[in-house]
């Protein structure tokens, strides 16, 4: 099968921007063969590679990733991995009580995956912390939804604690905000360092990645799976697509997946006195309380002092979209950031950027066997970091 589009994302992967320059690795030019082929270098294509070395220490594993590592949507989200329901079509997170205890249990499998992989590799804080996040409500709204996902927190047992308004100003320093949710067990990380990290840590485990070497053909050839790239070529047994939306390129799932690109503005470096102008903390995340608000959060690091703003999204069937779009997304950003925090006026944006997330249209990941010894984790239905996890 032709494999009819490769991956595209308007603007910078600004969370590998704020990082020194990245050793490039071999493109794909030569004939090889190996017991396992991960298609896709990001949180499900890593985090694969690392449980079968796990699994199995003698497999070849190959990794056939399209960009560099961290370009893709890995360099692009907000860097929250979360525990709990987090349903996007929800007006408040929550689905039924199975479902999301379901969910959790996942969801914190993954976590403690990745926290096993933090301190084998060891990653900085900076990478990867436990840290919690805060449901932000600025609205009449976005507290009645709080209010809802609470009792329905408390319902499955889970820890949480309401904030009121002077509690948000403690932490942010933005009046901005009326209310929040705290829950303890989303994981903060800088996603481009954490997926830097990781893929260093299982080449150093014979794992073999493969950058700018996307796939063009894939073929079933006797019990064995052909692989070609532009320059070279792998015959393996078995294959992992591990490319979210991107598998309905490779031909599966057409018309059961929804493509959209969200995007996102991340201010240049605070200086002194206008993180004293500011207050709150150092860091800290908010996740919007109506589920289409606008996710903000403080980093602190490589990079210095910033502040993200990620809101607005565009349907994209075909997976692609102007690179115009861009202009008008960075002027939404700038006007939500100034809402927030006019005591830093002089505050510009220095990256505007947007990357594709894939909803199906039942909520249901597209995972599994396909075929005899081709495998999707794809569909992770707007929770990449811990759902392709």
């Amino acid at each position: 099968m032709k494999v009819t589009r490769h991956p595209f994302d308007p603007g910078p992967a600004v969370w590998n921007r704020l990082l020194p320059p990245a050793l490039r690795r071999p493109t794909l030019e030569s004939a090889q063969t190996a017991d396992v082929v991960v298609i896709g270098g990001g949180f499900a294509g890593l985090s694969a590679a690392l449980r079968l070395r796990q699994l199995d220490t003698k497999l070849k594993i190959v990794v056939l990733e399209a960009r560099q590592i961290a370009e893709g949507p890995a360099g692009r989200n907000s860097g929250f991995m979360i525990d709990l329901p987090h349903h996007l079509a929800s007006k408040d997170y929550a689905g039924s009580m199975d479902s999301d205890r379901e969910q959790t249990a996942l969801n914190r499998e993954a976590i403690a995956f990745a926290a096993d992989a933090a301190a084998e590799f060891a990653m900085s804080e900076e990478a990867f912390t436990i840290s919690g996040k805060i449901n932000a409500a600025a609205t009449a709204k976005g507290m009645a939804h709080n209010i809802d996902y609470a009792r329905h927190l408390t319902d499955l047992g889970e820890q949480h604690e309401m904030l009121d308004s002077d509690a948000m100003y403690a932490i942010c320093g933005s009046r901005y905000y009326r209310s929040g949710l705290f829950t303890p067990g989303t994981a903060m990380i800088q996603p481009a360092l954490y997926i830097r990290n990781l893929a260093a840590g299982i080449e150093a485990k014979d794992v073999q990645i493969f950058e700018n070497s996307a796939v063009t053909e894939m073929t079933k050839t006797g019990n064995d799976w052909l692989l070609k790239t532009d320059k070279g070529s792998v015959t393996t047994h078995k294959v992992v697509l591990a490319t979210n939306g991107h598998v309905e390129s490779f031909g599966f799932f057409k018309r059961r997946l929804i493509h959209i690109y969200l995007y996102g503005s991340m201010t240049r470096p605070l200086t002194g006195s206008e993180s004293k102008a500011l207050g709150g903390q150092k860091l800290w995340g908010f996740t919007p309380a109506d589920p289409m608000g606008t996710s903000v959060r403080k980093i602190s690091g490589t990079g210095g002092e910033r502040i993200l703003v990620r809101n607005r999204f565009t349907w994209a069937p075909d997976r692609t979209v102007s690179e115009r779009n861009l202009g008008g997304m960075a002027r939404v950003h700038e006007r939500a950031f100034a809402k927030r925090f006019p005591q830093l006026e002089h505050v510009n944006m220095d990256f505007c950027w947007g990357g594709l997330l894939c909803l199906s249209w039942n909520t249901v990941p597209a995972f599994g066997e396909l075929e005899h010894g081709l495998y999707s984790a794809c569909c992770q239905n707007g929770l990449g970091t811990t759902m392709g996890t």
